[in-house]
């Protein structure tokens, strides 16, 4: 079985791939097919995100599509930056540009309303044609913790080097790939995919 991740994100691929480990199947990502136009993630849930890539990299490529949104929701923000984590500072923003505006808009909050969640949304559509109903599944996965007042570590990517899973005093970009995978918000939800796919084939 052959399914295709619907992200260029090299990183984001790499944890995917890492975490579907051990299943009968072939993974591909958009990088395999070039000419999958890019998805503007308009909608205002992880979910509709999720579910609109999906049903678009289906649709273009004709194959099995998993696609995530996830994000940063933080508590005294009232749960931004959320969906537009990735763009948060700007619709061209960077991964530091993004962490930097969080930071500065935290700097005086004490220690006990720094609570945040990472949440994942990952959508499967498994048939997707013009002329046909799509099926689709959805699997949420979440990590509690906090964030710290400056980025710590040099692995993982966006909000990893301030984000303290709770529990532990080191953040997502301290740990190693393992370590992270572990507690993370799309392991969370990618074992409850893995798990449905051992059950269901």
């Amino acid at each position: 079985m052959e399914i295709v991740l619907a992200t260029r994100n090299k990183k984001k691929a790499e944890e995917m791939s890492r975490l579907l480990n051990g299943l009968d199947i072939t993974i591909l990502t958009l990088n395999d097919f070039p000419y999958c136009p890019e998805v503007e993630e308009d909608e205002d849930t992880f979910e509709g995100n999720a579910v609109k890539k999906a049903m678009a990299v289906a649709r273009c490529t004709n194959k099995i599509a998993v696609a995530d949104d996830s994000g940063l929701e933080v508590y005294a923000l009232n749960g931004a930056p959320g969906v537009m984590s990735a763009r948060y500072a700007g619709e061209n923003a960077n991964d530091i540009v993004n962490m930097e505006k969080l930071l500065v808009e935290m700097k005086d909050m004490p220690d006990e309303k720094r609570g945040a969640r990472f949440v994942c949304c990952i959508a499967v559509v498994s048939s997707a044609t013009e002329s046909s109903d799509e099926t689709t599944e959805i699997f949420f996965g979440y990590v509690e913790g906090r964030i710290g007042r400056e980025p710590c570590g040099i692995t993982g990517f966006g909000y990893d080097p301030v984000f303290y899973p709770a529990g532990y005093d080191r953040t997502f970009a301290e740990m190693s790939p393992e370590q992270k995978d572990a507690l993370s918000h799309r392991g969370d939800a990618l074992r409850k995919f893995k798990d449905y796919i051992k059950k269901t084939r």
